[in-house]
């Protein structure tokens, strides 16, 4: 059974029940992300022990969320990130390893930066307001990828975010070639426009060059062409990459691999909860191309492990995803 080594920011989700009222003393703006400093982890990280109420810590990153629904579908995972030895970073690792996922690196001891944190409160109308510092998992270089890990077959997944530093984009280039030397698969979500726009120039060179398979949605795709037809795009990343993989959140998900182009629908859901949609798409896809399915069939099943997590809240699956994948004849 194939392998999956995954490379992205460990980031402890630290959920926290809140109201309304609570988020406008905290000067926090309902239902988004923010990115935040560490003093501003800390003061909120206080005022959630303050507070009294009981939290709960959910290991969390984007690609360690796709690691974690690969693991429950019968694959073997390892991640590669960094966490601090800290509270929060020893128990990111102990949670990881318990869920089935190598943790591959030891905290560290002595770092400067803590391990990084998402403080997510939540409000009774089922809101999330995402307050995230990166801390210690920015700070992932080459020095954290041991070639060793990869084995004849092993599939490599990478998380766009992390190409922002140059010691990630060494990481990510270290990996690939490591992968590949074994006979492995290497791939990445571009992850975010914004962070294609910031380093199209490097992006475009690894899709060209190390990447198997490249999974984006349209936005993504038009911005690291710089087009505006969704068509003219994925005809460029298709002279760049051997799979191309579209998503259009609602809409079917376009394949494209070699001559063939296919697409996966998409059944609609009304979500409760859209976080981890990408992430379990990414996990359900991969699961189908790492076992040799065809691209039709891949896609398909990253649809359905996306609409599980959008059933509920959190961004990792609850149900048996692989007795859904049954239940439509995919397995």
């Amino acid at each position: 059974m194939a392998r999956v080594i995954g490379i992205g920011n460990a980031i402890m989700d630290v959920i926290a029940p809140a109201t309304d009222a609570e988020l406008a003393g905290l000067g926090i703006h309902k239902g988004i992300m923010q990115l935040i400093d560490r003093d501003r982890s800390e003061h909120l990280m206080a005022a959630r022990q303050t507070s009294g109420q009981r939290s709960r810590l959910v290991p969390g990153g984007s690609v360690a969320n796709s690691l974690a629904g690969l693991g429950r579908l019968g694959l073997s995972t390892a991640f590669v990130g960094r966490v601090a030895a800290d509270d929060l970073g020893r128990a990111y690792a102990h949670e990881m390893a318990a869920d089935g996922t190598a943790f591959v690196n030891p905290p560290v001891a002595g770092a400067d930066q803590p391990t990084s944190r998402s403080i997510i409160y939540v409000t009774p109308d089922g809101e999330r307001s995402m307050n995230t510092y990166l801390g210690i998992s920015a700070e992932l270089g080459e020095a954290d990828v041991d070639p060793s890990l990869f084995t004849d077959g092993s599939w490599l997944f990478l998380e766009g975010y992390l190409f922002d530093k140059p010691d990630g984009k060494a990481a990510f280039l270290k990996a690939a070639n490591a992968c590949h030397a074994a006979g492995g698969q290497a791939g990445i979500a571009l992850s975010d426009p914004f962070c294609v726009d910031r380093h199209r120039d490097d992006f475009r060179r690894l899709v060209a060059g190390q990447m198997d398979y490249v999974i984006g949605n349209v936005h993504e795709w038009q911005s690291l062409y710089q087009v505006e037809d969704l068509d003219a795009a994925l005809a460029q990343a298709t002279r760049d990459c051997g799979t191309v993989i579209c998503t259009r959140s609602g809409q079917d998900a376009i394949l494209i691999r070699g001559g063939e182009r296919v697409l996966a629908p998409v059944r609609r859901v009304t979500p409760v909860d859209a976080t981890g949609a990408g992430d379990q798409f990414a996990a359900g896809l991969i699961y189908g191309l790492a076992t040799g399915r065809p691209l039709a069939v891949a896609g398909r099943m990253g649809c359905i492990a996306a609409a599980e997590v959008i059933g509920h809240v959190g961004a990792r699956p609850e149900a048996d995803v692989m007795a859904l994948f049954h239940a439509e004849g995919l397995v």
